[in-house]
Formats: C-alpha cells, structure tokens, sequence
C-alpha cells in the first residue's frame, strides 16, 4: 500500500454494512472514512460541505450501486454517479455493490465509475482496489469477459484510413461543444431569466446539439457509432435532454441493452436530479434581495444553509416513507397538512437538537418542547400558505405531468424539471421560515441563541425587537392585503435561489375558490382594486383632457397675455432710456 493518505465517504443503505466496514478500514493505517451516508441526496450535501472546507478531505468515494433486485434503485446509482463525475470530475468512485450483473457494472462504467469489487470481496483486495483508484489507476477486475466482442473504439479507429487524424479533430470539436453546452444548459437554469436572454441561450444551444450530431456524423465510422448513444437530433420545439456526463465513457451494446430495459426518468431519478441541482443551487449567496422579510434573515449565512439543506434531507426521508406507502394523488391533497407539519417537527428536532437546553433564569428548558408548541401558529400562518405543495409531490412521487403558469408539463421534461425546481425551493424556505418562526416568539432574546444562530448585524436586543416588528408588520400586510391581491391577480408569489441571492418570481394560478371565500378586510381590498380598475382608465382620460385646457390656459392665453405686458414694460423702459440721452445730448449742445 502507498504512503499516500486514503480519505473516503462511504455511501451504503445498509447501516449494519457501513458499520462493519468502517470498523474493518479504520482498522487499517492511512485509511480514514471521513463521512458515511444512507442515500444520495445526503451523499451530495455532505461532499458540498466537505469541499467548502477543504478540497482534499476526502480522495475517493465507495457506492453501492442499489439493491441487485430493484432495476429502480440501480437507475438511481448510476445517476448519482454521473452527478458525482459532473460536480467532482477528478473524484474517483469505486462500486461496492451487490449488483453482479455485468450490463449493468458496464452501464456504471460509462456513467463515470473508475472500479468495481462485489460485497464480499475480501479485505485486502478491496485495499488493493481503492490504492490503485487514489493513485489515479482504475480496477475491473470481472468486467473483462466481452472485450474481444466490443473492443474499444481506439481499437476500432486504427484499422481505418485516416483515423489518427478524424480522431484528433473529432477530439478537439466534441470537447468545444460540450464544454460550451454545459454553460449554456446551466444558464438557461437560472430562474427569472429574461425571455429575450432565454431565447438566444435556447438558440445557441440547438446550434450546438446540430453542430455535435453533425460532427458525430461526419467524423465517426459506423462501427464507432453503433458503440454510442443515440444522437438528439434538436429541432425548435425541442425539450432539454438529459446529458451524459462530460467525461463518461462511450456506452457498449451491452450497457445501452441494460439501459434500454430501465425507465429513462423513474420517480426516484426525477427526485434525484432535483435535489441535486438544489444543493448546487445552495452554493449561491442566502442574501435576501427581494422586498419580503423572511424569518431566516436573522440567521449567519453558514446556519441559514444549514437549515436548508436540512429540510431538503428530511423531505427526501419523507418521500420514500410516502413511496413505499404506494400514496395516490387524492390522498397526497388530503396528507398535505399533515406531511408538512410532520417535516417542521422533524427539522427542528434535529436543527436545535431532541435534547438540547438553555437557562432561563433558573429554569433549565428544552428548546425542542418549546417550539413544537407553537405548532397550531406555524401551521395557520405558513405551512397551510405554502403553495403548489401536492402538485410537487405528486410530480416527484408518481411521475405527474406538471401544470403550472397555465401550462402544461409532460413528466421529465427539463421544462416540467425547471418549474418543479422553482416549487421545491419555495418549499425549501418557507418550511425553514417554520422553523425559525417559533424561535423568535419565545425565545428571540436568549443570548445562547443569539451566539449560536443570529447574524452580528441583528444580535442587539433593538436589533431583535425591530426585525421582529418588521415582520409582524409583513403578517398583517399578508393577511389584510397582499394575499388578498395575489388571489384577485390569479398568481402566486414564490421564493427561488437566484445568484445574487433569494428572489421572488411570481406564477399563474387559477384562484377562483379563495376568491369566493374571502371576507372582511381582504374582500374589501379586492373591491377597491376593481374599482380602481373600472374608474383608473376614465379617471386618467378625464385628468388627460382638464390637464391640456388647463396648459393651453396657461401657455396661449395667461402665457401669451404676460409676454404681451412684459415686452410693452421692456419697450416702455427703453423708450425712457432712449428720451433720457437725448435730452442729455441737446444740453450738452446749448451749453
């Protein structure tokens, strides 16, 4: 073994497995397991985490593929692969998995695995096979047996004329193209894009899909074709596919057999593909740009995104508990409630911890029982408010088409991806606005909380009192007026991770039932709003015409007769001036 260090995650569904193996590796001089995770969502929050503190932490990773009996579970593995290589390129992944099957370790191959060992392999070979991944070698040692069947498109490429140098320029165009596809596949990702900005990057990018097909046409021999994927030919109306990885290996027949038998966009992928471009997404700056105060504000940075990224692992938890319940649409309507008030209590029991304390005075009190009392508040004022949460569920759970802005999304399309995307990060903040909501009614003011929680700029008690009356001002402004407008507008408003920080973008949404139910204060609001619109179009005609006599009063009458005065005064004072020399002449002249 080398002397260099071996730092791995480990990422296994099995705990009694993750257990004994970290046991028998750290066991082991210069083998360290660094992190251990149950499921992917978490695998990727944690090597988000690890990277922003140091790079190097950790050197390679160790997955299970799935379960050898679930084709499901083992889409998922080979997504999580391609995710990891697109994040972290130069991070080997080496295959701990029961799934034996070799199409389907040939199809993780090509996703972007760089070894293999089966469960059961033993203790000192699998050493072997993470060395030789850390010191940059891959290590199949049973995916062999088809070699001769398939052999690698180099080989493939020798035998024909000229094929040193078709290899090169295809080299060197199809590495263009896909670096310059990735940037501009994620730039139409950012929401609240100007539409005139999203037609050009759509434009550019079915260039360079044209471009890639016609370079895959041009420049490889059949043989090296029928080894590849398809090719997406793109048209206008085309939606975004899923693309490989950027440094994937080509697919064999064999792998794109297996791939063949396997939904292209299970349930569990679209969950997936989500919460990782969620994650990414939670790198951006927490900053709160809109004009909206948020509850989490009060939060440092580094407490606010761990708040959030929190949520997103417990929803995830949630969402295979509510799987394997086999949930139907109607009855997802009906759990709302109850699936987002059962996400609050289990976010804020593992945020501040089940057991944790603080003193008041000479109480000593568990922060958590304080703040599940407030669980009939929260719930009235947040989690029944937060919009669009079925459609979402029902979207990652069993595959329903998306509707939302008045349209509609066919399931799995990037366009049905990005709204859904929008959704899940309302979700995201607004249950974290939960979370922090009960904290600053009864204990905004502990001085331990405010060390372990609030940003310096809002740790005064002034500070406190003020944000908090802020946001008591928005509750009311809510309640009374900016609800009931969004519901007369047909429209939600909501919170998405932008770049420069938490924005709002605003969606079509058929309202007519809150609109029937509204009362008092927010039916008078809509009211008002009617009137202003029957009246605000002949008020400003009415306004339009008094405003134009009163200038033509102005500048050809009252205007006209003042320059008349004013220029008879000026000729007035000149004509004096002029008789005044004159007189002066004649007597200088009699003298």
């Amino acid at each position: 073994m080398s002397d260099r260090p071996l730092k791995l995650v480990l990422i296994d569904h099995d705990p009694i497995f993750r257990l004994g193996l970290r046991v028998a590796l750290e066991a082991i001089p210069h083998i360290q397991v660094v992190t251990e995770t149950a499921t992917d969502t978490a695998a990727l929050q944690a090597l988000t985490e690890i990277a922003q503190k140091d790079p190097n932490q950790v050197n390679l990773v160790v997955l299970e593929l799935g379960d050898s009996r679930s084709t499901d579970t083992q889409q998922q593995g080979l997504q999580l692969i391609q995710q990891l290589k697109a994040s972290y390129p130069q991070l080997p992944i080496l295959l701990l998995s029961s799934v034996q099957a070799p199409g389907i370790i040939t199809a993780a191959k090509a996703f972007g695995a760089d070894g293999y060992c089966p469960k059961g392999t033993a203790l000192a070979e699998l050493v072997t096979a993470m060395t030789a991944l850390v010191n940059g070698n891959s290590y199949w040692p049973e995916v062999t047996a088809n070699t001769e069947l398939n052999p690698p498109l180099q080989t493939i490429a020798s035998r024909l004329p000229l094929a040193k140098l078709r290899q090169d320029l295809y080299s060197s165009g199809i590495g263009y193209i896909e670096i310059t596809l990735k940037a501009v596949t994620e730039q139409l990702q950012i929401p609240g894009l100007p539409i005139l900005d999203r037609a050009i990057l759509a434009g550019q990018r079915r260039e360079l899909l044209t471009a890639r097909w016609l370079l895959n046409q041009l420049l490889l021999a059949p043989q090296e074709k029928q080894q590849r994927q398809p090719e997406f030919i793109p048209s206008i109306s085309s939606p975004l596919p899923v693309l490989p990885a950027p440094n994937s290996d080509i697919v064999t027949p064999d792998a794109q057999t297996v791939l063949a038998t396997i939904p292209l966009l299970s349930p569990r992928v679209l969950q997936s593909t989500l919460f990782a471009a969620c994650i990414n997404k939670l790198q951006f700056s927490l900053k709160n740009v809109s004009d909206i105060p948020l509850e989490i504000d009060i939060f440092r940075e580094d407490r606010k995104r761990e708040l959030l990224y929190l949520v997103l692992q417990k929803l995830s938890q949630q969402l295979d508990d509510l799987r394997e319940a086999q949930i139907t649409v109607n009855q997802l309507i009906e759990l709302q409630p109850i699936i987002l008030n059962d996400l609050w209590k289990s976010t804020i029991t593992d945020f501040f911890g089940k057991f944790s304390r603080i003193n008041l005075g000479n109480r000593s009190i568990e922060i958590v029982n304080v703040l599940l009392q407030n669980s009939a508040i929260v719930q009235t004022a947040i989690l029944n408010k937060i919009p669009l949460v079925s459609e979402l569920l029902s979207y990652l759970l069993l595959q329903t088409d998306l509707k939302i802005d008045n349209t509609s999304y066919p399931a799995g399309t990037s366009q049905a991806n990005a709204q859904a995307e929008i959704m899940l990060e309302n979700l995201l903040i607004q249950v974290a606005n939960a979370v922090v909501q009960p904290l600053l009614n009864s204990l905004a003011d502990v001085e331990q909380i405010k060390q372990d929680f609030y940003d310096r700029q809002l740790i005064s008690t002034r500070e406190i009192e003020r944000f908090r009356n802020d946001l008591s001002w928005r509750y009311r402004l809510n309640t009374y007026v900016n609800e009931a407008r969004e519901i007369f507008e047909s429209r939600y408003e909501l919170f998405v991770f932008a770049p420069r920080g938490i924005a709002t973008i605003s969606v079509y949404a058929p309202r007519n039932e809150e609109l029937a139910r509204l009362t008092g204060i927010p039916l008078v609001v809509t009211l008002l709003l009617e009137i202003r619109d029957a009246i605000a179009p002949r008020l400003q005609s009415v306004l339009a015409f008094l405003g134009s006599g009163i200038v033509f009063v102005l500048t050809q009458i009252i205007g006209r007769g003042l320059g008349l005065i004013g220029r008879g005064i000026i000729q007035g004072i000149g004509s004096v001036s002029f008789s005044e020399k004159n007189f002066k002449r004649n007597n200088e002249r009699g003298k």
